[in-house]
Order: structure tokens, then C-alpha cells, then sequence
């Protein structure tokens, strides 16, 4: 039976890594969770705070505190999908197939969101699955 990889909660230290650093490979799981969901989270808490406060601008459900959210969490995104096109042992210009109207978000998606990483060692570092 195989059993599903766990996700601890890392340190300060990790975080500050993860976000901050483009080195190194993560796996499907730290992907989703502290890259697509928690940006996910902290943008509808921006656009709710921009509602609340009245600050959405005319015609736009943005306002500045979602605009400075957004503009804050670009080279955060940035390294983390970096970090997973390490782990599936591709360079992190593959980043740039996002500018590919609709395939390119598509193959991004596929490709590190769903597909496995390198198994074992790669150019990049460990497998952070441990090769299991």
C-alpha cells in the first residue's frame, strides 16, 4: 500500500528559504499548499479588507491593499514555481511559459502541479520526497 508524503510546518528559517530563494526543489504538496493555496487565501483576504474599508477602486473589486498584496507576492510565486520546475530537473526559465496565453498555464499546471518530480538526486538537490 503506499502512503502519502507528509508536510510538516517548517521554521522561520525555512519560509524565509522557500519564498526568498530560487535554490533547491520542493515537492507537489508544498507547491499547493504554501505556494497556490495560501496565495489563493491572502488575496481574498486583501480583496475582503479592500471591500470592507471601502477602498475597492471604481468598477474594480481591487483596491490598494490588493494591488500591494499582489505586487508583493509576485517574486514570492516566482521562486516557488522555480523551486518545482527544479524538482521535475528543468530550468526555472520554464516560468516563462506562463506568457503563452491558455497552453502555457496549462503545461504549468500539468507540469508542476500534477506530474512527479525527478526520483532521487537531480542538478537541483535532493529529492525533497527522499527518493521514496
Amino acid at each position: 500500500m503506499a502512503t502519502m508524503p507528509t508536510v510538516t510546518a517548517p521554521s522561520n528559517q525555512d519560509l524565509k528559504s522557500l519564498y526568498l530563494s530560487m535554490n533547491g526543489r520542493i515537492n507537489r504538496s508544498k507547491y499547493w499548499l504554501f505556494g497556490v493555496v495560501a496565495f489563493i487565501i491572502i488575496g481574498v483576504i486583501a480583496g475582503f479588507l479592500d471591500g470592507i474599508l471601502g477602498l475597492s477602486f471604481e468598477g474594480s473589486p481591487y483596491g490598494p491593499i490588493s494591488t500591494i498584496v499582489i505586487l508583493a507576492m509576485i517574486y514570492p510565486s516566482i521562486c516557488i514555481q522555480g523551486k518545482r520546475w527544479h524538482d521535475r530537473n528543468k530550468s526555472a526559465w520554464w516560468i516563462l511559459i506562463n506568457l503563452v496565453p491558455v497552453i502555457g498555464g496549462l503545461w504549468t499546471l500539468i507540469e508542476c502541479g500534477f506530474l512527479r518530480g525527478t526520483v532521487g538526486d537531480n542538478r537541483f538537490g535532493a529529492d525533497p520526497l527522499g527518493g521514496k
